[in-house]
């Protein structure tokens, strides 16, 4: 399924208030989109993935970041861009800073999925509408009725829940290496970085489609929106209201 009716089925079924955005794991620069923005390059900042993530779905930017653009290592770590070593493993490093003791961080440490270290060289993020590549992942931004649609399109296909793995932090590793590891839809409930560093609202979850299932995904919300599963959610208004009994005695009034 072509991007452009992609991007037209969302718009039209989940009315997203970002864009989406189309991501794709790359091997070298040459395979970089020749407008894409790059953060030490043309910014002269480093930042977490999450952050890029924001950058193409509020300002619209084709953005790629290899390793000299992270700021997060945790993102690194996801992406392969890092190995993951083993006093990261057993929890000696104070990241994450806010769970209970070391023995939880090597636990939370050994679980956080990860890209084969070296396979790729950059990662690419492009609004869906200005995307000119074959994405491994598209991510989708919005409130939770928002992101149920998309549930509600993932499982008329197979009956299956969608899983959700997050631990309240390290979004880009569900969004992105979750998704492209096991080619299921994600339902990521986002916090840390990205609600910190990249500006996600206290309203907002992610929903990530690996490109695979894009098609099905779109002919699940075209058919639970014919079905009666509806964004804005259809509210049942054939009822009569109970109003106090001045109202009724003032109706009498007037009428007589």
């Amino acid at each position: 399924m072509k991007l452009k009716k992609i991007e037209e089925i969302l718009n039209q079924y989940v009315r997203p208030q970002c864009f989406p955005v189309a991501v794709k794991m790359v091997s070298s620069e040459e395979e970089i989109p020749e407008k894409a923005r790059m953060p030490k390059r043309d910014l002269n900042i480093q930042m977490p993935v999450c952050q890029e993530i924001a950058l193409a779905r509020r300002y619209g930017w084709v953005m790629a970041m290899g390793l000299e653009d992270m700021l997060c290592p945790l993102g690194a770590l996801a992406l392969g861009f890092l190995p993951a070593k083993n006093k990261f493993l057993d929890g000696s490093f104070n990241v994450p800073f806010w769970v209970k003791d070391q023995g939880i961080r090597a636990k939370m440490s050994k679980s956080i999925p990860q890209l084969e270290y070296g396979k790729y060289s950059h990662m690419v993020a492009s609004p869906l509408h200005r995307t000119e590549f074959d994405p491994q992942v598209i991510i989708v931004y919005g409130n939770p009725a928002q992101i149920s649609r998309l549930v509600q399109a993932a499982a008329y296909e197979t009956g299956e829940p969608v899983v959700s793995e997050s631990i309240g932090g390290f979004a880009c590793g569900e969004e992105i290496t979750r998704t492209i590891l096991t080619d299921r839809c994600q339902s990521v409930m986002v916090g840390g970085g990205d609600r910190a560093i990249a500006l996600t609202q206290d309203h907002e979850a992610a929903f990530a489609i690996p490109f695979s299932k894009a098609e099905e995904i779109m002919e699940g919300l075209e058919k639970t929106h014919k079905a009666g599963m509806r964004y804005p959610t259809a509210s049942n208004l054939l009822f009569e209201a109970k109003f106090p009994p001045s109202f009724a005695e003032l109706m009498d009034y007037l009428k007589g």
